[in-house]
């Protein structure tokens, strides 16, 4: 297991955190853009305690800790999960698929929405974790950076995979072996996250964007180009547009990527850096073309003709959150049902018709299409075969590498 070390995050870290907290994607709504984000306590003081305490670097070594499973004769399971990011009744107080799986089970969930942001709700667990307690929670749900640091911390438990029939057969082949959790032996996706370029097409003015160097290179887009705060995908869709892998580049990879953005602010081709924000830029035309979160795009298109997105063939980013059962948590096979219970192809499609991420699992496009057939078509929540093969991870990076990477990055966009 890793050691513990109450290591300080670097300025870059912070400062990138501050970053996402005020406008990255911990400040997306679900519904109606991406994901929601109080963000409060930690912007008061939060971060600065996080700051103080750490998050500890990572290690090489995996495995979590179990703990007695009382899920035989506890039939309850404790899941918690960033804010509207389950499908709800139209009274506003019930969740269909958890209540599908109740009924089905007879295993009560207690359904909590108390996580803002990574870090913040990393600062809340952490104590526990390190102190080998029990945190009250069979299910949390994490970004990838974060998910992968719980396991290489040996904080998370391994999946009994006899539980888990529907999540092996069913997981998208994208998302189906993360070099931070090969195998999926300790996590499942949950949602999603694409980064492609969106544009409007009347600001555009026949101009023609099919790639990141489209963008970048036509005059005729000059002040009018927006590109995100948030590192792993702005430097991900920059590095594709050069020709290298963000799963596997090097420094100098990184910094010729970044040299590249540093000239085109230069000369004043960037608009600004933006995170969620630029879909008013876009919406009015201020941004004729930017990179983008596809479930943005979903609502921008279904309320303005104008929007539209590209894949480009040098392709595109995707991330995801992740189901991980933290150590000694009470009810692991509960949790492990439950987990599985989101792989079959109904609950599946129920799930991405209301909240129109990108949906991590196979088969459900026919189940989708009796709820809501646009979506069902939509590459942004059920990507195709050809769409999948384009998508790309952003490699896991050392502690010291996320400190340079986020630390040159923050100078590039004037953070």
């Amino acid at each position: 297991m890793e050691q513990y070390e109450p290591d300080r995050l670097s300025p870059p870290q912070v400062a990138a955190m501050r970053r996402s907290l005020r406008n990255g994607r911990a400040a997306m709504t679900r519904r109606s853009l991406l994901r929601a984000s109080a963000g409060g306590a930690l912007a008061a003081g939060g971060l600065g305690a996080l700051s103080g305490c750490g998050i500890p670097a990572a290690g090489d070594t995996k495995g979590g800790v179990s703990a007695e499973d009382h899920s035989a004769k506890e039939r309850t399971v404790s899941f918690s999960n960033w804010t509207e990011y389950m499908d709800i009744d139209d009274s506003g107080r019930k969740h269909p698929t958890l209540e599908a799986f109740t009924k089905r089970t007879g295993i009560k969930v207690k359904y909590t929405e108390d996580i803002n942001d990574n870090t913040e709700f990393f600062g809340k667990i952490k104590p526990q974790l390190a102190a080998g307690q029990d945190t009250g929670r069979d299910i949390i749900v994490l970004t990838d950076w974060l998910a992968a640091r719980l396991i290489r911390l040996g904080w998370v438990q391994k999946l009994d995979a006899s539980n888990l029939p529907h999540a092996f057969a069913n997981v998208a082949s994208s998302y189906r072996s993360p070099d931070w959790d090969p195998g999926r032996a300790y996590s499942y996706p949950w949602q999603g996250i694409a980064t492609v370029i969106a544009y409007n097409k009347k600001a555009l003015d026949g101009v023609e964007v099919k790639s990141l160097s489209d963008m970048l290179d036509n005059p005729k887009l000059k002040g009018r180009v927006g590109l995100l705060t948030e590192m792993r995908d702005t430097m991900g869709m920059a590095l594709l547009d050069m020709d290298k892998d963000p799963r596997d580049f090097t420094a100098d990879d990184y910094d010729a990527a970044l040299a590249r953005l540093q000239k085109c602010v230069d000369k004043g081709q960037i608009r600004r850096f933006t995170g969620n924000d630029y879909t008013s830029d876009l919406t009015k035309g201020d941004l004729a073309a930017c990179v983008a979160w596809a479930g943005d795009v979903v609502q921008l298109k279904a309320d303005n003709p104008d929007i539209d997105f590209v894949i480009p063939d040098s392709g595109y980013m995707l991330s995801s959150d992740n189901m991980l059962i933290p150590n000694k948590a009470r009810h692991k096979t509960n949790a492990e049902r439950l987990i599985d219970y989101y792989f079959e192809p109904q609950p599946a499609a129920e799930l991405a018709a209301y909240i129109n991420f990108v949906c991590p699992v196979d088969g459900v496009k026919d189940e989708l299409a009796k709820l809501d057939e646009d979506a069902a078509n939509n590459p942004l929540i059920l990507p195709d075969k050809a769409m999948q093969a384009k998508s790309r991870a952003f490699r896991s990076l050392s502690s010291k590498e996320d400190t340079e990477f986020e630390g040159k990055f923050a100078k590039l966009t004037g953070a």
